[in-house]
């Protein structure tokens, strides 16, 4: 029986994180919601996910450098983040990937298709 895979989701956006976590869950993952780094920071005190979703423009501190500092934690470094974002004018996916995320997927979602994108980038556990 596989476990129940464990996704953060850091979001500014009630709506946003809403929507993410009915689509999620109705998948069968368990979401962990932050809408902001320092929340964000406490979550992954209390829970280990199997992935994190990044929101870019987040207030005080943004989705990149947030993104950076998590992938200097050893207990991170292998779980993959994915850039969920509104940004998509040229150069925008390539910032991401440079800040270190391992994905990018852009808002709005594709309801019917998020849980098989999300899927891809967590490792199968063995």
């Amino acid at each position: 029986m596989e476990m129940t895979k464990t996704v953060l989701y850091v979001e500014d956006s009630q709506d946003n994180r809403t929507l993410v976590r009915r689509v999620l869950q109705s998948e069968g993952f368990q979401v962990i919601e932050a809408e902001d780094a320092t929340t964000a920071m406490q979550a992954i005190h209390g829970h280990q996910p199997d992935l994190i979703l990044m929101d870019i423009n987040l207030p005080e501190v943004d989705g990149y450098s947030l993104t950076s500092h998590l992938k200097l934690r050893p207990e991170l470094r292998n779980v993959p983040i994915i850039a969920l974002t509104a940004n998509v004018m040229r150069g925008d996916r390539e910032r991401s990937l440079d800040a270190g995320c391992d994905g990018y997927i852009q808002k709005p979602i594709d309801v019917d298709a998020f849980a098989e994108q999300i899927e891809q980038y967590i490792p199968r556990k063995r």
